[in-house]
């Protein structure tokens, strides 16, 4: 008992320190003003996409926030506006791909992994996808009618104090979640269940060239998103389950593939296509994971992929 609760203690306290100062410089960079900037910066981009220029402040929010903030801005924009379901699966894309890019680029870069490198693959396949689809829905002429808006945001608390009661109640919540976690992995590991899954995720596994050792750890984080898989992952690579290199491609994957069930349900909330924000994702990072894995075996002038310096 002594055990978990030192796991859970560890792992929680390690995603505070990263979490708390990333937050901060988020909510100091909206008050700044970057978010408009980054906004009107990325209207040409969107426009290319065949998304209208305002879109681009969706997903400036989206990338410095979260899917949540992105959509109560969605709402405000979409008011009097009409989008075809391909539109909004091609923004969902991008939200679903690059999100939370502060927060969760910071829990990547504990694990080891660089910022530029979380930064390159899930900014860069974001707009990959966005254009692949945008071209396939163009040419064919598909999902061309209109989207059906099926949310509306909560009213919130303005000002810093409602903000902070926010953030005070994500972290309870992380807690409890984390806490969970730690306890189920235990109780599966000590049923030898963790091996059964082990087995049946082995050919996942090994189409992206990661141990068999990260497979619970995939799982959650593809369930229930980055922070709570990272979490995990952080205390597997410290206690020397992991190594460097499964740590990134677990990292890379997750980036692209995180939580699959709820933030895949907030963008069909909006409108999105189905197949498109969900098999479309998860088939473009199984295929580009496994290119990076096979590049690396392959790479044996690079055995250490995770030097311990950063920039």
């Amino acid at each position: 008992m002594q055990g978990i609760v030192s796991d859970i203690a560890r792992a929680y306290w390690t995603l505070i320190k990263i979490m708390v100062p990333a937050t901060l410089v988020v909510k100091l960079l909206d008050t700044l003003g970057f978010t408009q900037w980054l906004g009107v910066a990325l209207g040409p981009v969107v426009e290319l996409l065949g998304l209208p220029s305002e879109l681009g402040l969706v997903w400036a929010v989206t990338m410095l926030t979260n899917i949540y903030t992105g959509m109560a801005a969605f709402y405000t924009l979409s008011v009097g506006q009409e989008y075809t379901v391909a539109q909004i699966s091609i923004l969902g894309l991008l939200m679903l791909v690059a999100h939370s890019l502060v927060i969760e680029g910071a829990v990547a870069k504990a694990t080891g992994v660089r910022w530029r490198l979380t930064l390159a693959i899930r900014i860069g396949s974001g707009l990959f996808l966005a254009a692949l689809f945008s071209q396939l829905f163009s040419y064919f002429g598909l999902l061309q009618q209109p989207a059906e808006l099926l949310w509306q945001p909560q009213a919130s608390e303005p000002g810093w104090l409602g903000w902070g009661i926010a953030q005070l109640r994500l972290l309870a919540w992380i807690l409890v979640i984390l806490s969970s976690l730690v306890v189920m992995m235990r109780i599966l590991r000590w049923l030898g269940v963790e091996q059964v899954l082990q087995q049946l995720l082995s050919p996942l596994m090994r189409c992206l060239t990661i141990g068999k050792e990260a497979s619970n750890i995939t799982i959650v984080g593809m369930l229930l998103g980055l922070s709570y898989g990272a979490g995990l992952l952080i205390n597997e690579v410290r206690s020397g389950h992991i190594n460097k290199r499964d740590t990134l491609l677990v990292v890379c994957f997750l980036g692209l593939t995180h939580s699959l069930i709820e933030d895949t349900l907030l963008i069909l909330l909006l409108g999105a296509d189905l197949s498109t924000i969900l098999w479309g994702r998860l088939v473009f990072a199984i295929v580009l994971i496994t290119a990076m894995g096979r590049i690396w075996l392959k790479s044996r002038h690079c055995p250490n992929p995770l030097p311990n310096s950063d920039s």
